[in-house]
C-alpha cells in the first residue's frame, strides 16, 4: 500500500475532530490513523471502496448455499444415493 503523508491523522487529532477525518476521507478516499507513531487504522469511504458490501439478496444466498454445499458435500452425496 502507498501511504501518501497527506493522508496521516494521529490518534490524538482523530479522536478529537472525527468530522476532519471524515472529510479528509471524502476527498482522499482513505485516511490512516497513526497510534504510537505506526499505522494503525484505516478509515475508508465506502462509496470509493472496492469492497463487496453491497450483494443482491439473491447473490446473498447463492454463497450461503455454495457454502453449505461445499462443506457438506459428503454427506449430501450419501442421502442421494438413498
Amino acid at each position: 500500500m502507498v501511504v501518501d503523508t497527506k493522508n496521516i491523522v494521529s490518534m490524538t487529532e482523530a479522536n478529537q475532530n472525527f468530522s476532519k477525518v471524515a472529510k479528509m476521507t471524502e476527498e482522499m478516499g482513505q485516511v490512516i490513523i497513526f497510534k504510537n507513531n505506526k499505522p494503525r487504522f484505516l478509515v475508508v469511504d465506502l462509496k470509493t471502496c472496492p469492497c463487496d458490501l453491497e450483494i443482491e439478496d439473491e447473490e446473498k444466498f447463492d454463497r450461503i448455499a455454495n457454502k453449505i454445499l461445499t462443506e457438506h458435500r459428503g454427506a449430501l452425496e450419501k442421502l442421494a444415493k438413498y
